[in-house]
This record gives structure tokens, C-alpha cells and sequence, in this order.
């Protein structure tokens, strides 16, 4: 099978010839800098200046020698910015600081940063209405740049035979609510004035519309998968009730995905939501999701066997391959290769599995666990 010939079979709850694998196809199945890094070295391969798809998190993009080295299956294409915007990193003493294009400020420490925190919410404050949101500097989440040669890596990637996933021009609604509002301040609209809470995210709705109805007709046809994405988890429950999330979040996913499927008919709708979601799993079912992202098996009521036994038929899961919280970059790669195998066998019958980590791997995973985890996949994932 050709990778995207294996990855498409998963896609379709067949079993292919072995599970597909994933790294760095999204912002959330990548690896940072300091972790590809060491892997190279590990690896035996020349240094490079990778390509950081992610500023935030300090991701970095794979590398065709290690792709191809790993079998690699699905790659992915990331839009670029608008025209009148780039990514400026300034100098701030001990920091690094810059604002993104939503006005949102992150700043990261120059020794031993690891990666951007926000610091600057521009719609923070005792108080906001409507008005003050609709009067917010927005950016043109519609301006066609930010997928200008996207067609062109598209067709290579299909060339190297691999699945192509693209992902969207902003983090979830939720999340970026949140960003822009700062957490608690959103939070306490959600309950306290839910007209401002629901104008901030009917703004977010529109942007995803808007980038999406730009997209994907130039691309639909020279993609396998759609990535969205919005965290509603926590290690033990959910960030919001399922109450609140069915009144206030399911009915704008479910416009935004309903145009997904519209636009691309023939791909898949890839959904990343950290933690501990499996009381509102149906309801993501209901507006769309066809792929389920981290499978957070750690998580309460993740548990995988339990999920595959409950929602294998309807759902993909992509990812829950390896505790990336505890044993990734804290265990033996014995211990590593105990939980891979484990987690791997409970998702991998009859297809409807992609294997990659619980989110990214982050920069103090040893090189040798990677290895570990990878070699046990490719043992143990086999048809």
C-alpha cells in the first residue's frame, strides 16, 4: 500500500496493511524544536534549520530524510499569513515578545524558553458589550495569500504518495475567545453576559467561515482531511458543562463544520480536542467530526478500549498512542514500548486508527523513546 493509500483505509474503518503514522501533520501531532532536533542527531542525520510551522509552541516540520526514515503517511499544509501581517519577534529584555494579527501579545524567555505564553488579552477588562467587539481590529481571515503555493506542496505531497491534511487559519472558537478575552473574563460572560460571550465567538465563527470559503475550493480537490480544533477538556471533566457547551458551542461547530463537508465533500473532518471529552463525544459525532484527536487515554473516561468498544464504528481515533504526559519523556523505552503496544492494540481492529501521540511531543522526550515508540508501532501495528 502507498501511505495514502494506507491512511485512507483507516479513514474508511478498514483494516490497511499496517496502522498509518503521523508527525507534524497538524500544530497538534508535531514535535517540538529541541525534541527534532535531538531525534536527528539520534538518528544519524545532518543538522538543519527546521521549519517552524508553529511559533507559538515552537514546533518543528519534519523534514523529508525523517519522514521518509519513519515511514511517514499524511503531511500537512499550513496557510500562510495575510499580506499585511508577519510574525515579528521583539526583543524585550529577558523575553522575546510579539503580537499576532488578533492583537493578542505572547511573550517567550530568551534562556530555556520553550514556547509562547499569552500575556496580553486586547479585549480584557471589567467589561465589553457587542459594540466594543464588532470595533475590534479583525484580521482578513478570507485573504487568498494565506494559501499561496498551498496547491503546489499539496501536489507534491501527493507525488511522495503521502495523505494531505490542511488545517485552518486560527485555534478554536473557543480557545481564541479566550485568547482575546483572557480565560476568566470569558468565563464569566459565558454566565454573566452571554450576548458579549456569544458576539465573541460568532466573530470566530465567521472568521472560520471565511477562510474556508476561501480554501477549499482552490484546494479541495488536492486534499484527504480537514483539521479543526477547540479544547474543551480537562485532565478529569470538561472546561465547560455539557450543558452550556450543547447551548453555546455545538450549534456554531455545527455551522462551521456542516461547510466543511460542503466545500469538501470527499475529505475527512479531522477534530482535536484535549482531555477528557467522551460525555460530549456523541455531540461532536452529531455536528460532523468523522476523526477524533489526542485520544486522550490518560484522561477520565478515555480509557481506549472502552472508547473503541463504544464509538469505533462511528468515529477514527487519531493519536492516544503513547502517554506523552508520563511515560514518553519520564519512562524507560521498555516502559514505552509497554504502553504503546497497549494503547495500539486496543484501537488498531478493523481499521479507524492513525497512530500518533497524545499531542505534540514536547522538547525533554529522549530520542531513544521516540525511537521505542515508533519501532513498537511498527511491531506491533501490522495487519
Amino acid at each position: 500500500m502507498t501511505p495514502r493509500e494506507r491512511v485512507l483505509a483507516a479513514l474508511s474503518h478498514r483494516e490497511p496493511d499496517r496502522v498509518p503514522y503521523d508527525l507534524g501533520s497538524t500544530q497538534v501531532t508535531g514535535i517540538s524544536l529541541a525534541a527534532y532536533r535531538n531525534l536527528r542527531r539520534y538518528l544519524g542525520l545532518p543538522e538543519v534549520e527546521p521549519t517552524i510551522p508553529d511559533v507559538i509552541q515552537q514546533l518543528a516540520q519534519p523534514d523529508e530524510d525523517v519522514m521518509e526514515r519513519l515511514g511517514v503517511d499524511v503531511a500537512g499544509l499550513f496557510p500562510l499569513n495575510a499580506h499585511n501581517w508577519n510574525v515579528v519577534n521583539e526583543d524585550a529584555g529577558e523575553y522575546w515578545r510579539y503580537t499576532d494579527e488578533w492583537g493578542i501579545g505572547y511573550h517567550m524567555p530568551k534562556q530555556d524558553g520553550l514556547y509562547y505564553t499569552v500575556v496580553h488579552s486586547p479585549l480584557s477588562g471589567p467589561q465589553t458589550s457587542p459594540a466594543a467587539i464588532a470595533a475590534h481590529s479583525w484580521p482578513n481571515c478570507g485573504d487568498a495569500q494565506r494559501i499561496e503555493h498551498l496547491r503546489q506542496e499539496a501536489l507534491a505531497i501527493r507525488q511522495q504518495g503521502r495523505a494531505v491534511m490542511i488545517k485552518g487559519v486560527l485555534a478554536g472558537i473557543f480557545e481564541m475567545a479566550q485568547r482575546l478575552r483572557g480565560t476568566e473574563d470569558f468565563m464569566v460572560d459565558l454566565i454573566a453576559d452571554r450576548p458579549s460571550a456569544e458576539a465573541l465567538l460568532d466573530r470566530m465563527v465567521q472568521c472560520k467561515l471565511d477562510f474556508w470559503e476561501m480554501a477549499l475550493p482552490e484546494l479541495a480537490d488536492v486534499v484527504d482531511i480537514v483539521s479543526e480544533a477547540d479544547d474543551y477538556g480537562t485532565q478529569i471533566s470538561q472546561l465547560i458543562s455539557p450543558r452550556m457547551f450543547r447551548e453555546v458551542m455545538k450549534p456554531r461547530l455545527r455551522v462551521i463544520n456542516e461547510r466543511i463537508h460542503q466545500l469538501a465533500p470527499q475529505a475527512k473532518l479531522f477534530f482535536h480536542t484535549c482531555g477528557s471529552v467522551r460525555e460530549i463525544l456523541p455531540d461532536l459525532l452529531e455536528v460532523g467530526v468523522d476523526i477524533l484527536n489526542p485520544v486522550h487515554v490518560r484522561a477520565t473516561g478515555m480509557e481506549p478500549a472502552a472508547l473503541k468498544r463504544d464509538f469505533g464504528n462511528a468515529v477514527v481515533f487519531w493519536g492516544g498512542g503513547v502517554d506523552t504526559q508520563g511515560v514518553l519523556p519520564n519512562g524507560t523505552p521498555e516502559q514505552v514500548r509497554e504502553d504503546v503496544r497497549r494503547n495500539v492494540e486496543a484501537l488498531m481492529p478493523g481499521g479507524g486508527y492513525v497512530f500518533n501521540t497524545i499531542h505534540n511531543i514536547q522538547a525533554d522526550v529522549p530520542p531513544e523513546n521516540i525511537v521505542a515508540m515508533w519501532e513498537t508501532l511498527m511491531e506491533v501495528g501490522r495487519y
